[in-house]
């Protein structure tokens, strides 16, 4: 009896604990939708950026630079975070490994707006004008540390005899990492994958050091680009009611399309890893 006193005890304190873990996530969506719904219309992802006393207006072509900025830093960020994390894993037992590790953590760590700074110093001032390639550059760097990390620690649970099979049927050992050991991880590599690209599409302070922003369409990677971040922010600091309100909507825009993108990657991963 007192056995199973302690045990609906401990499932009703577990309990409690994960919904007091989503109460805080549930209440910031609620009151992001409550506060961004009503500025949402076709007009705010088909239109620019109106100016100040205008009706309508939107920020079509922020979604579109966010895209484009997240496009260019997976190409920065994945290849060196995937190629890293396996070679942590299946490599990095000596001192070198120890270092590498050692430099994800310092760079996860690091304030974004510290690579902000470093990208602008490296690519901005090199150019002399801000660009989308800077912006992603700066986004990838944020991207590395997460992914290294991830991979390594999916690769680590792979078991070790099909790495061992594969190298008894003669395969050579870049084939047995790529094609046994990445797929079989791959659904874990890919949630990494997911929680970097949501945490780069939510910055704002390395993008006004690189991408900096447009009111206008551009799609040129070499020239300043939109983005959603960078135009929540200067709407939310504006001391006008109608962009405060733009604000709120592209907030809720930009949390619907961070959640979209898990759940359509997720889905994909699954069927890849499963064929």
């Amino acid at each position: 009896m007192i056995r199973e006193i302690k045990e609906r005890c401990f499932l009703a304190a577990v309990f409690f604990s994960a919904a007091l873990a989503v109460l805080p996530l549930i209440a910031v969506l609620g009151y992001v939708f409550v506060k961004g719904i009503g500025a949402l219309d076709l007009n705010f992802f088909t239109q620019l950026p109106a100016p100040v006393g205008d009706p309508g207006g939107g920020m079509a072509n922020a979604m579109v630079g966010t895209f484009i900025l997240v496009g260019i830093a997976c190409l920065v960020g994945l290849p060196v975070g995937i190629f890293g994390g396996i070679w942590l894993a299946q490599y990095g037992s000596g001192k070198r490994g120890f270092i590498i590790r050692y430099s994800a953590d310092v760079l996860s760590s690091l304030p974004s707006i510290v690579i902000g700074i470093f990208a602008y110093v490296l690519i901005v001032a090199t150019m002399k004008r801000f660009s989308a390639i800077a912006g992603g550059f700066a986004l990838g760097i944020i991207m590395i540390p997460v992914v290294t990390r991830t991979t390594e620690e999916m690769v680590k649970m792979v078991p070790r005899t099909l790495y061992e099979a594969g190298l008894a049927l003669g395969l050579p050992e870049w084939r047995v990492s790529l094609q046994i050991v990445f797929r079989t991880a791959w659904n874990g590599i890919f949630t990494g994958v997911i929680l970097a690209v949501a945490r780069i599409m939510g910055e704002t302070a390395p993008l006004i050091f690189t991408a900096f922003n447009t009111m206008y369409w551009n799609l040129r990677i070499d020239q300043p680009m939109a983005s959603m971040t960078v135009q929540i922010y200067n709407y939310a600091i504006s001391p006008f009611s109608q962009w405060q309100a733009k604000a709120w909507a592209g907030s809720l825009t930009l949390v619907f399309i961070i959640l979209m993108v898990t759940l359509v990657v997720r889905k994909y991963s699954k069927r890849v890893y499963y064929g």
